[in-house]
């Protein structure tokens, strides 16, 4: 669904996907999980999907190419968040113990993306940010 919506929306800087000061240009991330040590054994979900874009590695140093990598990483952020969404409606059809592993299921599976898209959306920001400053 994430993938059908046009690149001009993750291209916006808008406050759901704003890189925070807080984060510290994903440093935060890197601080708090080691995401360097982890990241590289996620599976991108392009090699499932057979489309869309891959984020395993840059396609380009270029300011275009960041950009574009950077608003990809807002879509996949937003599908994750999505993806976590239904999870409490496993609690209608089954016992109690399944609903909260549905919800550690989805919070285990899809949290780990989330800090890895922050996390690198927020290194691209850092030297776009430079760009700019030029």
């Amino acid at each position: 669904m994430c993938n059908k919506l046009p690149l001009a929306w993750f291209l916006k800087d808008t406050f759901w996907f704003r890189i925070f000061s807080w984060e510290k240009y994903g440093e935060l991330w890197q601080r708090l999980f080691r995401v360097k040590a982890w990241k590289g054994y996620l599976i991108d979900g392009t090699i499932f999907l057979k489309k869309g874009y891959s984020k395993k590695s840059l396609h380009g140093i270029g300011a275009g190419d960041l950009i574009l990598f950077a608003a990809e990483t807002k879509r996949a952020e937003l599908t994750h968040w999505l993806s976590i969404l239904p999870a409490p409606l496993f609690f209608f059809w089954n016992p109690v113990g399944a609903g909260w592993m549905m919800i550690l299921y989805a919070l285990c599976f899809n949290l780990p993306i989330i800090v890895v898209q922050r996390y690198n959306r927020g290194r691209i920001t850092a030297i776009t940010s430079e760009f700019d400053k030029r």
